[in-house]
């Protein structure tokens, strides 16, 4: 089941929710409709990490448990804020060191917070460990002119 509500105007702020499931297109289909066609490919990729992570670990993939998500255009700026209802998980001092490393071959898990440092410009987590912002700016800020 997917819930979705628009918040007051003013705020500028959407609403998804959803029942935790690794089923994401229709919710990956909402959260990018107002994405210029270009950059939807990638942001979906960091997106279905982002909400993977949030069902899976955060939740336990319990239907019973809920991620939501809040997105909202601001400035040329796309901003996502995703929260579960896990126990959390422990992070570094360091939210966004653009120097993600890689775990090893070995590992079965890990990647996707490098994944997310890539593809997004702001990579930031509550202290509790269940909820994600994430910001990517596609549009860059307008350059004064050299003369007037």
């Amino acid at each position: 089941m997917i819930a979705t509500s628009l918040s007051p105007a003013e705020c500028g702020w959407e609403t998804v929710s959803f029942a935790s499931t690794l089923y994401l297109c229709p919710i990956l289909d909402l959260l990018l409709e107002q994405i210029p066609n270009k950059w939807q490919p990638e942001l979906r990729l960091g997106l279905q990490e982002a909400l993977v992570n949030a069902a899976k670990h955060g939740n336990n993939l319990d239907p019973s448990k809920t991620v939501e998500v809040q997105f909202s255009v601001v400035n040329g700026e796309y901003w996502w804020v995703i929260s579960d209802e896990g126990s959390g998980f422990t992070h570094g001092d360091d939210q966004e060191s653009p120097e993600v490393s890689l775990p090893c071959d070995q590992s079965e898990s890990g990647r996707g917070m490098s994944l997310l440092h890539q593809i997004f410009d702001q990579v930031l987590w509550n202290n509790q460990g269940t909820e994600i912002r994430l910001c990517k700016q596609v549009k860059h800020p307008s350059k004064r002119p050299l003369f007037s």
